[in-house]
């Protein structure tokens, strides 16, 4: 006689009020705030129509949903479940964030790019480790994400691997 002991329906959900998936967006989410990541998004990104509303609070959401693992639109959701809510003044549904993103132009992209580095000197200046003395630079080398696959089939997301270097 055998037994079968493979489950008939496995399931997993994440619906506690209470919890948070990933606690670490607590940190990076303040520092980014302070490095005046919303603010400069709400300043220079020009979006149009009303998916361009509150660009500061969306790009801060997608950068949330990026450091949770998001990757794609759908996979934003993650922000709406357990306690995720508890950590944004508004979270936004996927379909939002999507919208928003598709009425990007180019010079929307150029915007986001000087959001960006304007950003990370933000950032240098307040990380002692990035401060350098008159006529020094810093070289900051973000790595593309490389990413390796898990052998166990019941995991979505690739496992990625990223580097940080700097060097004055």
């Amino acid at each position: 006689m055998q037994f079968k002991h493979a489950p008939v329906a496995v399931s997993a959900v994440f619906d506690d009020p209470n919890l948070v998936s990933v606690a670490g967006l607590v940190p990076m989410l303040r520092l980014a705030r302070s490095a005046g990541l919303d603010e400069l998004a709400q300043s220079r990104l020009s979006v149009p129509t009303d998916k361009g509303a509150n660009a500061g609070g969306k790009v801060m959401a997608l950068v949330a949903g990026m450091l949770a693992g998001a990757d794609s639109i759908d996979d934003m959701n993650l922000l709406r479940h357990g306690g995720m809510g508890r950590l944004f003044d508004r979270t936004y549904a996927p379909s939002t964030l999507g919208s928003f993103l598709r009425e990007f132009r180019f010079g929307h992209v150029r915007q986001l790019d000087a959001v960006a580095s304007r950003t990370l000197v933000n950032l240098a200046s307040a990380a002692p480790l990035l401060q350098i003395r008159d006529g020094e630079r810093v070289m900051v080398d973000v790595d593309v994400i490389r990413p390796g696959f898990s052998s166990d089939p019941f995991v979505r997301h690739p496992v990625s691997n990223e580097s940080l270097s700097c060097s004055a």
